[in-house]
């Protein structure tokens, strides 16, 4: 593009944000760096509708970064469970402890630094400079890949990096001159491509830059960007026992990396190992009943499904000294303050009617 193209592109968009785009979410209309900074993870691969609600509860929680920082890593996890991708939560309590350990509680207003911190890529640390600091940095999230794409005909889907490179040359000769306009720049960008830019069906009539966007013109907007090449997603099963003691239930909090990494679970078996024996060995538990199965449950993953299997046993008594570690009874009224997956989550709120059906079904 020309400079007078570059220009009239992000003044269309300035001003189109300014009167319609997003102005009234919770982490705008602020410089706070560390709201600005927990709202752009929150929202990376999770949209803002589910987004709101876990800001707010976390933000009561962790009013401020250093609170954050000095939180325990069980209590940062309950209040990100269920919001999945879970390895952000964990990245984002790092991030914390290091901005307070070597920034002084401050979000460094560059983006060199900003990328430093754990869980903050190219794009995500662009955003916060940008929102909170007036820094001129171009961003390339998901929905802004879309619009560039469209506006400038870059074929190939935008996962490819030969692609992604091209894209974020377009992203960086579009960006406005002055400071003071990067705000609205930015947000317009997003607003853009999760409002009218859309994936299906986008709203070419009321976008402000279509006089010039190629694949409008050349009518391939339904082709470009090009869909992410198809393939078969992988599918997995796995077994765990549900044991539970009077009113306690038995948790294994799960390793990270890895799925659910950081919350605490259901024990994990073999899928053709003998759940009583699992029980007594690594749980110290005795007495207990034979396993009623429970109906299996659906699970999807990025990239994979996953069915958990579910073995319940009721032990009579348990030998604390032969639990493995890692692993804790809670007792059922204290569970909605554990972060646990939502598949779980899910389960242990309908029990013990789950079981009520399963072993009417057995």
């Amino acid at each position: 593009m020309s400079s007078d193209d570059t220009s009239s592109f992000a003044n269309r968009l300035i001003t189109w944000q300014r009167v319609h785009g997003r102005n009234d979410l919770p982490w705008q209309n602020t410089r706070d760096a560390y709201r600005i900074w927990l709202s752009e993870i929150m929202l990376q691969q999770t949209q803002v509708t589910t987004v709101l609600p876990y800001y707010a509860r976390f933000l009561e929680r962790f009013p401020d970064v250093l609170s954050l920082a000095q939180a325990p890593d069980d209590d940062v996890m309950a209040y990100w469970a269920g919001l999945g991708y879970y390895s952000r939560a964990r990245n984002l309590h790092r991030a914390a402890q290091q901005v307070v350990g070597q920034h002084g509680g401050h979000f460094p207003p560059s983006v060199d630094l900003l990328v430093a911190l754990p869980g903050v890529g190219r794009s995500t640390a662009a955003a916060i400079a940008a929102f909170a600091y007036d820094v001129i940095a171009p961003i390339l999230d998901g929905n802004v890949k879309r619009v560039l794409a469209r506006h400038a005909a870059v074929e190939g889907f935008p996962g490819v990096s030969a692609v992604e490179k091209k894209l974020w040359f377009e992203a960086e000769t579009r960006l406005p001159t002055s400071a003071k306009n990067m705000v609205a720049y930015t947000q317009g960008l997003m607003d853009l491509g999760a409002t009218i830019c859309v994936r299906s069906d986008p709203r070419c009539l009321l976008c402000p830059i279509a006089a010039d966007c190629a694949a409008r013109i050349s009518g391939r907007v339904d082709e470009i960007p090009a869909a992410r090449p198809s393939k078969v997603v992988p599918h997995r099963a796995q077994s765990y026992l549900l044991l539970t003691h009077a009113d306690q239930i038995l948790l294994v909090k799960r390793p990270a990396p890895g799925i659910w990494g950081g919350l605490w679970c259901l024990p994990e078996i073999g899928a053709d190992e003998d759940a009583e024996v699992a029980a007594h060995i690594r749980h110290g538990a005795s007495g207990s009943n034979h396993p009623v199965m429970l109906p299996p449950i659906a699970h999807a993953f990025t990239h994979f499904r996953l069915t958990l299997n579910i073995a319940h046993l009721s032990a009579d008594c348990v030998e604390p000294r032969a639990m493995q570690p890692g692993a804790m009874w809670i007792a059922r009224s204290e569970l909605a303050k554990a972060a646990l997956p939502k598949p779980i989550s899910r389960l242990l709120a309908s029990y013990p009617a789950t079981l009520s059906k399963a072993a009417a079904g057995s």
